[in-house]
């Protein structure tokens, strides 16, 4: 299994071709987009650009994207909040929007609807692709704090994902491997940032990218 892992488009259409470039250069099975495809736009806006993107998406809402996004882009992506489904004998698991912030984003949510709504869904051994990361890992914001979600981190420590893949924190670009899963975050499209993940024998290997032009 290898796909392209994005994050964070916030509508910048031009992210678009590059996309479409790194499909075709590294031959991904599908692509997955783990929210804030737009940018406090519609849901509209959302499909549109989401059937520019020329493979299969698997994508969860952002908490800068509407609230009916999930029930609108089934025509052009794989709608994932709240959703499991099985590819190549691996459960993918995701849970869209972010926790409670200051800011008061379209698509936030109280600790206990994420929590909640991912239990519902959670398998040990999972793929897991949520939009806010666990609390304390890639979650740092300027200043060195800490602005993750308390409750799916809890909900990594009792489903042991092999991956748990985020974005939502633009500064918290990387890769780690904390206790046999490995935490990704892609960094935000919008700023050409991707990766590439290929998945073999319950092995995960990270490719983390910059478009070049960017």
């Amino acid at each position: 299994m290898k796909f392209l892992l994005i994050t964070d488009l916030h509508q910048h259409r031009s992210a678009i071709d590059w996309i479409n470039e790194e499909i075709e250069e590294y031959k991904v099975d599908f692509v997955i987009h783990l929210g804030d495809v737009t940018d406090m736009g519609t849901a509209d806006d959302a499909a549109d650009l989401l059937s520019k993107i020329k493979s299969k998406v698997y994508v969860i809402p952002g908490n800068c994207d509407p609230r009916d996004m999930p029930g609108r882009i089934g025509g052009v992506a794989t709608d994932m909040h709240g959703k499991r489904i099985s590819i190549d004998g691996y459960d993918l698991v995701g849970f869209g929007g972010g926790n409670r912030s200051p800011f008061g984003t379209p698509f936030e949510l109280e600790d206990d609807e994420i929590y909640d709504g991912l239990k519902a869904v959670a398998t040990e051994k999972m793929i897991l692709m949520t939009h806010a990361p666990s609390y304390g890992i890639l979650d740092e914001i300027p200043g060195g704090i800490h602005v993750g979600c308390p409750t799916i981190k809890k909900i990594v420590d009792e489903y042991h994902p092999i991956l748990a893949m985020s974005g939502h924190i633009h500064e918290a670009i990387g890769c780690k491997v904390i206790d046999g899963t490995t935490f990704v975050n892609p960094g935000p499209a919008k700023d050409g940032y991707s990766t590439v993940v290929t998945i073999t024998d319950g092995k995960v290997d990270v490719n983390m990218l910059r478009h070049r032009g960017l």
